[in-house]
C-alpha cells in the first residue's frame, strides 16, 4: 500500500471509529422525558433572577450573601495557595530533566495522575467525613485535588526549560540549589504564576459548588434555597456567583496578561 492510500485508509479508519464511539455514547443516554412542571419551574427561576431577594445580600443579625461569597473567595485563595506550594516538589519529582533516574520520575508522573483521577467533589466527600462538614473539609478538597493539575503543568513546564545555563553554573561552583535558584526558577516563574492563577479561577468555580455538598461557601444557601423553592433567594445567590466569578476572571486576565 502506497503512502497515500495508506493515509486516506487511516483516516477512513478513525472516522468510523469515532462514529461508532458517538453512536454507543448517544444509544446508552436515557430517554428525555419533559414533566409537566418543567415550564412552571423554569419560569418560577427566571421571574427569581429578575426580581430577586436584595434583601439577603447584607443582614447583620446573620448569614448573608456577601459573607458566603467572601467564604467561597477564602475557600478557593487557600485551596490555590496549598496546591501552589505542595505542587512544587511533585513537579520537580516527576520531572525528567531534574530526576536523572527516569523510573522515579514516573513515579512522580503517576502520582500527579492518580490525583488528577478523582475530581473535587470526591476529594470533598472523603473530607467531609474525615474533618466534617464545613469551609475547612472544602479548602482540603481544593488543595489536594489541585495539586494534580498544577504539579502536571508545572511539571512538563520544567522540561522543556533550557539547562544550558545550569551547566554554566555548575562549572563555576555553583551548589545544586544556587543552579536551580538562578538558573531555572527565572525561566519557569511566569508560566508557574499563570499556571497558579489560572487554577485559581477553576477553585472559584469548584468552590461555589462544593457548598452544595457540606463543603462550605455559597453552595449551602443555594442547595437550601432550591429544595424550599425560594426563586428569589435563588436568583440573588446566582446573581452573585456572577458577579464574583465575572470579576475574578477580569481581574486575573489583567495579572496573567502581564506575567506573559
Amino acid at each position: 500500500m502506497n503512502p497515500q492510500k495508506k493515509k486516506i485508509f487511516t483516516r477512513f479508519v478513525v472516522v468510523i471509529t469515532l462514529m461508532l464511539i458517538y453512536i454507543w455514547a448517544f444509544a446508552g443516554l436515557p430517554t428525555i422525558e419533559v414533566k409537566e412542571t418543567s415550564g412552571q419551574i423554569v419560569k418560577a427561576i427566571f421571574e427569581g433572577l429578575i426580581s430577586p431577594d436584595w434583601d439577603y445580600v447584607y443582614d447583620p443579625a446573620g448569614e448573608d450573601l456577601l459573607r458566603k461569597l467572601i467564604e467561597t473567595l477564602a475557600i478557593a485563595i487557600l485551596g490555590t495557595f496549598i496546591a501552589a506550594v505542595l505542587c512544587i516538589p511533585f513537579a520537580l519529582f516527576a520531572a525528567r530533566n531534574i530526576v536523572k533516574s527516569r523510573a522515579i520520575s514516573q513515579v512522580g508522573k503517576f502520582i500527579l495522575s492518580f490525583i488528577r483521577v478523582f475530581p473535587d467533589i470526591i476529594f470533598a466527600l472523603l473530607f467531609i467525613k474525615a474533618v466534617g462538614p464545613g469551609s475547612f473539609s472544602g479548602v482540603l478538597a481544593l488543595g489536594i485535588s489541585s495539586i494534580g493539575m498544577l504539579g502536571k503543568l508545572f511539571s512538563d513546564d520544567v522540561e522543556s526549560v533550557n539547562l544550558s545555563t545550569t551547566e554554566a553554573l555548575i562549572a563555576t561552583g555553583a551548589n545544586p540549589i544556587k543552579t536551580l535558584w538562578f538558573a531555572v526558577v527565572p525561566q519557569i516563574l511566569p508560566s508557574y504564576l499563570n499556571f497558579v492563577m489560572y487554577r485559581f479561577e477553576v477553585n472559584i468555580r469548584a468552590a461555589s459548588i462544593l457548598g452544595i455538598i457540606g463543603a462550605g461557601g455559597i453552595g449551602t444557601p443555594l442547595i437550601f434555597a432550591l429544595q424550599v423553592r425560594d426563586w428569589e433567594r435563588v436568583g440573588i445567590i446566582l446573581l452573585g456567583i456572577i458577579i464574583m466569578i465575572t470579576l475574578v476572571d477580569f481581574v486575573s486576565g489583567k495579572i496573567r496578561a502581564k506575567l506573559v
